[in-house]
């Protein structure tokens, strides 16, 4: 009987084994497909690992045929395996709903980590041929034989700028403005419009180095508060040394003005500096000047031929979506932008601008370890009803506008199917704004429910994270998007105005901006801000930030309602700690637990008079310490006047003991304030990107940059004064 027991237990065993063993071989032989990509395949052939496809398109072309032959069904997971190697994009991968997949079997296309191929958007012209000394070209024949044109190039991996006035990062000033108004059917601004810009005198002899037959390619870019205008100059008077523009009237609440500054690209007397390039359409020639150590042999050269790399688009008539796409160790450079005939208005965030990767009506669309860079435009958009899609550890960088765009600038009939769940996570978002300096690293515009964390975003002109798309208190969806542990920094170059490292707009509630680092923001004029909670903002909770070396402040609320600010340390900040403009009828913010540590500036600043003996807010149990002084200035009051107002009744003016401040080292080597005002301390370095040390490393800035930072900085400050 023993013995019986024992085979059946065996049996048993073996049957358990079996029935186990065998969904998991039925799985895995009926229900993955794979095909292969190689920059030596072609799209004819089947896909197979001794036969690849040659491009994505041709991917997406053969399982769309598989699907029909009923190859592959809804239910099977697609490996699509890309090869090592380069290749070069003919056009743009688009996918609609047909091309997706489903939770149990997504479309994964995917390489090896260790080995990334790369897809170009663009072509490699012929090696340079030297003209002189100091110049060389090579000819470009699709700019002859088809019209190719195009505004960025890349050299040896590095994005060149086309050939402009002045050079060095400086700026001409404008001295006068007149505007005809044409169609004034818009009441905010006049659809149609005349500009005549007058430089300084000093500023105007480019006019006369601007030949009549290439006058309509030469691009005036102006800096002007916020925003940047983008125009082809239309006529040249040279008589009275002025310039006209075409387009748009000039925004009441942000003209160009004699605050203004500009640069004009794009004519052949402006090619006189290394790095610069021009190109001459008549010639079919591409003319640059080349860096100190590039050589004729070591230089290689590629122009953008497109736009965007992938396209995703799902039906917004019917309803279906593309669904569960992933794209896994993948690199995307190349891109280019070429400005439209009637140029660029300005516009807050370029936000009109779209991206190299567009997403709408999609979901769970994935982007793992994969690089996006030498663009002329955004990196990525998720636009129009978009969910649970995410960017992670991804490398987005040398960016002609911002990094990830999320949400849609627009505000449909149904306010609930707004863009939501998108998580951006542990990715390196650096170097962009090079043809739109208004765009922003990570911007979230109607928008709910979304992660941006563990970021490193840096050197872009604007600002570093921007939440909410609504002025004013008007309905806005924008709820519960949480910004935390990133690391925010080298902003602004001092080149536009109004800005900060996480900016807010409109209703927000259920937003939280926690434990992130912010520091080195630098406007032009005001608004350099760390923490910048603008008009509206409402009901957004920022707790655990560390902010410093800031030009204007470390927070500034514009206007608002009832926001949190919480637990913060704020140091080192240059003009003022703590800015607040306007007062308003109910409780504008709360201020408590924070530590204020400065050398220089003043403690407390009103953009508008008295704003912060005026308003209706709640400030106590802070930490405030003027390295300076014991008795430091509460906006024209003293210490005890002060708290004679209702303000900082519990806090304290004292050493908040931290171990180096000097050296940017805010731990603390002893509790005492810090329990006395209830502070709880936080670790900051857990902001920015994390994993392994070499793609740490990769987000840290180099020192070369680190001083033109500053170079740049001090030169626009001492230029300040127009």
């Amino acid at each position: 009987m023993k013995k019986h027991y024992e085979i059946f237990s065996i049996f048993l065993i073996i049957m358990t084994v079996v029935s186990l063993l065998k969904p998991f071989d039925a799985v895995s032989e009926n229900t993955i497909q794979r095909l292969y990509l190689s920059p030596s395949g072609y799209d004819d052939n089947p896909g197979t690992e001794v036969r690849p496809l040659a491009s994505l398109t041709g991917v997406r072309d053969r399982v769309r045929l598989l699907r029909k032959r009923k190859e592959i069904t809804d239910h099977d997971t697609v490996y699509i395996k890309v090869l090592p190697g380069n290749y070069y994009m003919k056009e743009t991968l688009a996918l609609t709903p047909e091309d997706g997949g489903a939770a149990k079997g997504p479309i994964i296309i995917t390489a090896d980590a260790s080995n990334r191929p790369v897809f170009y958007g663009g072509i490699k012209t012929a090696k340079f041929e030297e003209v002189d000394n100091n110049r060389w070209r090579v000819y470009i024949p699709e700019v002859k034989r088809y019209g190719l044109d195009f505004e960025q190039i890349y050299i040896n991996d590095e994005r060149r700028f086309r050939a402009q006035t002045p050079n060095g990062g400086n700026f001409y000033g404008v001295k006068e403005v007149k505007e005809i108004l044409i169609d004034t059917a818009n009441a905010l601004n006049a659809l149609l419009a005349v500009q005549k810009i007058k430089p300084h005198p000093s500023d105007a002899g480019f006019l006369y180095d601007i030949t009549d037959e290439e006058m309509n390619d030469v691009l005036a870019v102006f800096w002007h508060k916020w925003d940047n205008t983008r125009k082809h100059i239309a006529s040249i008077n040279r008589r009275d040394t002025s310039f006209c523009l075409v387009g748009n009237g000039l925004k009441p609440w942000n003209p160009i003005d004699f605050m203004t500054r500009f640069v004009v690209e794009n004519y052949r007397k402006a090619l006189d500096s290394p790095g610069e390039w021009y190109l001459s359409k008549e010639e079919g020639y591409l003319y640059y000047i080349p860096l100190p150590g590039e050589t004729l042999d070591n230089t290689t050269c590629m122009i953008p031929t497109m736009e965007k790399f992938i396209v995703i688009s799902g039906d917004q008539a019917s309803g279906k979506k593309v669904s569960y796409v992933h794209f896994e160790n993948l690199c995307f450079r190349v891109s280019g932008y070429r400005t439209p005939f009637t140029g660029n208005e300005p516009a807050q965030a370029a936000s009109p601008v779209e991206a190299s990767v567009m997403v709408d009506y999609a979901d769970n669309i994935a982007f793992n370890n994969c690089e996006i860079a030498h663009t002329g435009v955004h990196a990525v958009w998720f636009r129009q009803n978009c969910s649970h899609c995410s960017v992670h550890h991804c490398h987005l960088h040398d960016l002609g506008a911002g990094g990830v765009k999320i949400g849609d600038t627009r505000l449909g009939a149904d306010s609930m199917k707004v863009t939501n769940h998108i998580t951006v996570d542990n990715s390196i978002i650096q170097h962009g704004g090079y043809v739109f300096p208004c765009a922003v690293g990570v911007t979230l515009f109607h928008a709910c429910d979304n992660a941006i964390t563990h970021n490193d975003i840096a050197d872009f002109r604007y600002s570093g994270i921007s939440v909410g798309w609504v002025w004013g208190y008007s309905f806005s969806p924008s709820k519960r998007n949480k910004i935390a542990f990133n690391h925010i920094h080298h902003l602004g170059w001092g080149e536009l105005s109004d800005m900060g490292g996480i900016y807010t707009l409109g209703p927000s509630e259920g937003t939280t901006v926690s434990n992130n680092v912010i520091h080195h923001v630098y406007a032009f004029d005001y608004g350099g801000w760390g923490l910048y909670t603008d008009e509206g903002s409402t009901g957004i909770v920022m707790e655990n930030n560390l902010v410093y070396k800031c030009k204007n402040a470390g927070f500034h609320q514009h206007y608002g309602k009832e926001n949190v600010i919480r637990n913060n340390i704020f140091a080192f900040n240059d003009e003022s700690q703590l800015q607040l403009t306007r007062v308003e009828p109910h409780k504008s913010l709360i201020f408590t637990h924070n530590m204020v540590y400065f050398d220089k500036g003043v403690l407390y600043r009103s953009m508008m008079k008295d704003s912060w003996l005026k308003a209706i807010t709640e400030i106590d149990f802070n930490c405030y310490w003027d390295t300076h002084t014991a008795e430091p200035d509460f906006h024209g009051l003293s210490f005890r006047e002060w708290q004679k107002l209702g303000k900082d009744r519990h806090s304290v003016i004292a050493d908040p003991g931290f171990k180096d401040p000097g050296n940017l080292d805010f731990h603390f080597k002893t509790m005492r304030v810090a329990k006395q005002i209830g502070f709880e301390p936080f670790d900051y370095t857990k902001a920015g990107v994390y994993g392994d040390e070499e793609w740490k490393s990769l987000a840290r800035l180099s020192l070369g940059l680190f001083k033109e930072f500053e170079e740049g900085v001090n030169r626009n400050m001492k230029n300040y004064v127009l």
